[in-house]
């Protein structure tokens, strides 16, 4: 806010009305200087986010599998299974206020080591407590995804970073198309799960040594620097302050945070960071990434079995279906940057015309009389649900701003977290009427997103700047 005084001759002009549409001076030097590197470093961060969702997704197809052979009932085996849906749905947030605290590095480090002490445990688990206890701790850390995601956004400017992480995504999810088919081929050996179980870990070591490599070397090229990058920038600067208005966590209490690092005083910090985004003006934001989650979950529930006995497709022919998918995901990310400046950075008009896309789309898939429909759906709802993802996590960063970044993506995953609890309630309610119930819901919820975007665009795209207000 124009205070009177004369503009300085390195003041840049106010933002743009419209979140996304530029990017935003850079609050702090330290900003600066790790927006300077990130083309060497975003893509050592792509090789983690790989190795993580490699690694990950060779065991987790084969858990349903393991958990019965181990005697457990399906109550039992739909009990142990939620536990990591639940953990989630809490950990989630307060892993992402810690790295606002301790620094990402240290952060993302920690995550990948514990999680690979969880799937270790679970390759000794010979009985379901074990296996329960891996699970409990894997719900616990396994946000390596996250994390990375939140370290992109300070290493990037807010203009590059939709496609930045948008390459995050496609690398990752590379991991993920290749991960089911090296863990079924091993599964087929004796004692294959405890086999993969144990590769499994010793990726999570791989990617924690990178890890470690990585902060070593920035540390010693840059000094401080890189570690302490997000805490400065986690102090409210001057610009950060006229054009978000941030006003719980105090310059005096960030400083204090900085210079003392006690445990006490991160403590309050994170409870601080915690409390202003639950009383911010974001909450529309975090309903439509819930309402969408729900939607695409809806739809990916009863899909193998839907196409079954609507129009008698093989599941193996269905699971090709959703590798094609899969696949089109991958190349999807890597389409952001076209799409953003098709945009002119826009991300809020990207996220509403993808989440009216996704929504059509699953209308048609609800009413398709052809297999051939379903393919063409589903071949479109790859690129949308790709799309939407990604920036719906921009646009709380970018609605956030610099501060307590990681609590938004804590937030954000919690929100998730919580739509894969829902969704499977939900879908078999709807299925008790019909196959077609579940992707008919998500319709409905997807509609309800688009009206709650639409009926608040005048706030994000008013001729005054936003501002993110936070009691």
């Amino acid at each position: 806010m124009d205070n009177g005084s004369p503009r300085g001759p390195s003041e840049r002009p106010p933002p743009p009305a419209c979140p996304g549409t530029a990017s935003r001076p850079e609050a702090t030097s330290a900003s600066a200087g790790a927006s300077s590197r990130p083309s060497r470093l975003t893509p050592w961060l792509c090789a983690v986010g790989f190795l993580d969702f490699f690694g990950v997704s060779m065991v987790v197809p084969l858990l349903s599998l393991h958990i019965k052979s181990l005697g457990a009932s399906p109550t039992v085996a739909g009990v142990v299974g939620s536990l990591y849906g639940l953990l989630q749905l809490f950990s989630s947030t307060l892993v992402g206020s810690w790295s606002d605290i301790v620094g990402r590095p240290h952060c993302l480090l920690s995550c990948i080591l514990f999680s690979a002490l969880g799937y270790f445990v679970l390759g000794l688990s010979t009985n379901v407590f074990l296996f329960a206890v891996a699970r409990i701790i894997v719900g616990i850390f396994k946000h390596t995804h996250s994390v990375s995601k939140v370290l992109i956004s300070d290493l990037v400017s807010e203009r590059e970073r939709l496609l930045v992480i948008g390459h995050f995504n496609a690398a990752s999810n590379f991991g993920f198309i290749l991960g089911p088919m090296v863990g079924g081929y091993l599964t087929e050996l004796e004692g294959g799960f405890y086999l993969t179980a144990f590769i499994c870990t010793s990726i999570f070591i791989l990617n924690a040594g990178l890890c470690w490599m990585l902060l070593s070397y920035e540390e010693n090229a840059h000094g401080n620097e890189w570690v302490s990058s997000k805490k400065a920038r986690a102090s409210p600067s001057a610009e950060a302050t006229q054009s978000l208005q941030i006003k719980s966590v105090s310059h005096e209490a960030a400083k204090c945070r900085i210079l003392t690092g006690s445990s006490w005083t991160a403590v309050v910090s994170m409870l601080k960071n915690l409390g202003s985004i639950a009383s911010s003006d974001l909450w529309d934001v975090f309903l439509v990434r819930l309402l969408m989650s729900i939607s695409v979950m809806l739809y990916h529930s009863n899909f193998v079995l839907a196409l079954e006995e609507r129009f008698g497709m093989k599941p193996k022919h269905t699971g090709y279906l959703i590798s094609y998918s899969s696949t089109l995901g991958v190349a999807a990310g890597f389409l952001l940057g076209p799409i953003a400046r098709l945009y002119r950075h826009n991300n809020y008009a990207i996220l509403l015309r993808s989440t009216i896309l996704t929504s059509l789309l699953l209308m048609l898939y609800s009413v398709s009389a052809s297999i051939w429909t379903v393919i063409l759906s589903s071949t479109v709802l790859a690129f949308s649900t790709t799309v939407g993802r990604t920036c719906i996590t921009d646009l709380e960063l970018t609605l956030g701003g610099n501060q307590a970044s990681g609590t938004l993506i804590g937030i954000g995953q919690s929100v998730s977290a919580m739509g894969r609890i829902v969704a499977p309630l939900l879908s078999g309610i709807a299925q008790e009427f019909s196959p077609c119930g579940p992707p008919s819901l998500g319709v409905v919820l997807g509609f309800v997103a688009v009206l709650i975007m639409f009926f608040n665009q005048p706030r994000y795209c008013s001729d005054k700047d936003f501002k993110l207000k936070i009691a």
